[in-house]
């Protein structure tokens, strides 16, 4: 009995330890969870400005839409930037550079052209008077001729009735010697020469076929006439070309014009005569550029005594660019920009340790070999993606940022879009933009029909505004805003309406911005979302923003871009 008790107690004893042992690790253990839970806690975001990062969820402050549980690589990039895994950098090959400045790499400048007949030296021979041509002593093209040579003989009735004058006059010189002197005189507007008109003189007989003789000594560019054919005075029959001297003519393109300039001294190979090299001056750069193929001609005058040089032949030149281009440049390899159309963009890396990237558009230099001076976008130090530019660029686009197929929409005010407009139309204007935030006002409250009718409002007085004899650039800008307002007012459904207004905006924001005086300032109003995720801008007269576009949906998506006083 005694043992029994004394178990029973150990028992109990065993029981009240285990309980509390237990009762303090799950205590523990629930802490733990606790603490663990608190450190993972969720983020939410918004799925159009991704930006947007709270620890509890809500509306959007830009937009308004319900925030949504940020993924779990969300990390707080800002808009512009993404990133990429280290096994997606390992399999497209990405390879960066870092941005340095460069010392005159940007000099050395490539021509290609070929060997042109130089124009100075050219001369065409015609005939000096009308007739018929029986004879032509040179048949091709590259026969040389010398000075004084018979290169035609010609028919002519004139000059056979001139003869007859002639002999007749001779008869008559001691008696009229003024009309003999008269006809004689004649001959020298035909070229004929005097030893000519003294064998005539003396035989007394007619000559059916004259010669024309060459004035210059080269080479047979053009014949210009065939055997039989007829002629009048002045009219070339050959052209002729002195090709002591070419010229060597090379296309250069807009990037290089800066690095050259006339009297510059160019390196020029023949690909005809791999041997030798030739060298000249720039003599001549065409002021115009040539707008099928964006380059302008650049002229050098080269001596051809001993006629190596033959028109056609395909020339290269190399030179170093004009002092004033010379100096250090920041310059990126040609395979790290992307251009489309007027922009060009790089892709670059932010962080140093982690591959986040985001785009840049950059303004660029002169071309040189393979890379280009980078004048505006980039700073030294920077890296830059070099190699797989296209990859990186569908992940941006697949993020939703900025890339080639989406451009930042960014309205900027440009010394390109001034305009000049008078006292008198400023002040009509100020009426007409109470009358288009009227407007704006009924697409924030989805009206369709008084969308129309505030339309119609606005295009009475915009009618009522005479705009002769201003700015061509103006009258655009006016014309466009009076076709906005009739498909407005003629249109009742609400998207189209809006379609219409965007464009409408875009043209009252261009004249807006030329205001000067204002007593009150207008805010430019951008929201990312409209038009398909391209962006849309409109007037507002606060800069509280209540979106045209979308109204109640997203009131307060969009921002103020720029302030108009």
């Amino acid at each position: 009995m005694k043992k029994i008790l004394i178990y029973t107690g150990i028992l109990i004893a065993g029981l009240v330890l285990g309980y509390l042992f237990f009762a303090n690790s799950s205590e523990e253990k629930n802490t733990e969870h606790e603490h663990e839970q608190g450190e993972t806690e969720t983020m939410w975001t918004c799925s159009m400005h991704p930006q947007i990062m709270q620890n509890e969820p809500g509306d959007c402050p830009i937009c308004g839409m319900d925030l949504i549980p940020a993924d779990v690589s969300a990390d707080g990039l800002s808009a512009d930037q993404f990133s990429m895994t280290e096994n997606a950098m390992k399999l497209a090959n990405i390879q960066t550079t870092v941005v340095g400045q460069l010392k005159g790499t940007d000099g050395e400048v490539t021509l290609s052209g070929k060997i042109e007949v130089n124009d100075d030296q050219n001369a065409a021979m015609p005939a000096h008077f009308d007739g018929r041509v029986e004879k032509l002593y040179v048949n091709t093209v590259g026969d040389k001729v010398g000075m004084g040579q018979t290169i035609a003989s010609i028919y002519s009735p004139e000059l056979v009735a001139a003869q007859q004058e002639l002999i007749t006059a001779v008869k008559l010189k001691n008696s009229q010697p003024q009309l003999y002197k008269a006809v004689r005189n004649k001959f020298k507007n035909w070229k004929i020469s005097e030893s000519m008109l003294d064998e005539i003189e003396s035989s007394g007989e007619v000559r059916t076929s004259w010669p024309i003789h060459s004035h210059v000594t080269g080479t047979v560019t053009e014949i210009m006439v065939e055997e039989g054919a007829h002629v009048i005075d002045g009219m070339p029959i050959f052209k002729v070309s002195n090709l002591n001297s070419v010229w060597a003519v090379f296309d250069a393109y807009e990037s290089q014009i800066s690095n050259l300039k006339e009297g510059q001294n160019l390196d020029i190979s023949v690909n005809a005569i791999p041997n030798e090299n030739f060298s000249g001056k720039i003599s001549f750069i065409d002021p115009i550029l040539n707008n099928d193929s964006r380059t302008v001609e650049i002229r050098v005058v080269l001596n051809n005594r001993n006629n190596q040089l033959k028109p056609g032949m395909f020339v290269q030149a190399e030179t170093e660019a004009a002092a004033s281009s010379k100096g250090k440049s920041l310059e990126v390899p040609k395979s790290s920009v992307m251009w489309t159309g007027e922009r060009s963009l790089v892709y670059v890396k932010t962080s140093a340790t982690e591959p986040v990237f985001e785009m840049r558009e950059v303004k660029l230099g002169n071309s040189s070999g393979e890379t280009y001076q980078v004048l505006e976008g980039l700073s030294e130090g920077e890296e830059i993606v070099t190699n797989g530019t296209f990859t990186v660029d569908a992940a941006a686009q697949l993020q939703g940022k900025s890339s080639m197929m989406n451009q930042k929409v960014a309205l900027k005010s440009e010394k390109g879009m001034e305009m000049k407009l008078s006292e008198e139309f400023q002040a009509e204007f100020n009426e007409i933009l109470n009358a288009y935030f009227e407007l704006k006002d009924a697409l924030v409250a989805s009206k369709a029909d008084k969308t129309s009718e505030k339309a119609s409002e606005l295009l009475q007085k915009v009618s009522k505004i005479k705009i002769e004899g201003s700015s061509q650039m103006l009258a655009g800008h006016w014309g466009k805003v009076t076709e906005m307002l009739e498909a407005i007012s003629q249109n009742d459904d609400l998207e189209n309406q809006r379609a219409h207004f965007r464009i409408l905006s875009q043209q009252m924001i261009m004249i807006a911005q030329n205001l000067q005086n204002l007593d009150k300032t207008i805010y430019v109003q951008h929201c990312p979302m409209a038009n398909s995720n391209k962006g849309a801008d409109w007037l507002s007269q606060s800069s509280e923003v209540r979106n045209p576009y979308y109204g109640e949906a997203m009131l307060s998506c969009g921002e103020v871009t720029l302030e108009i006083k």
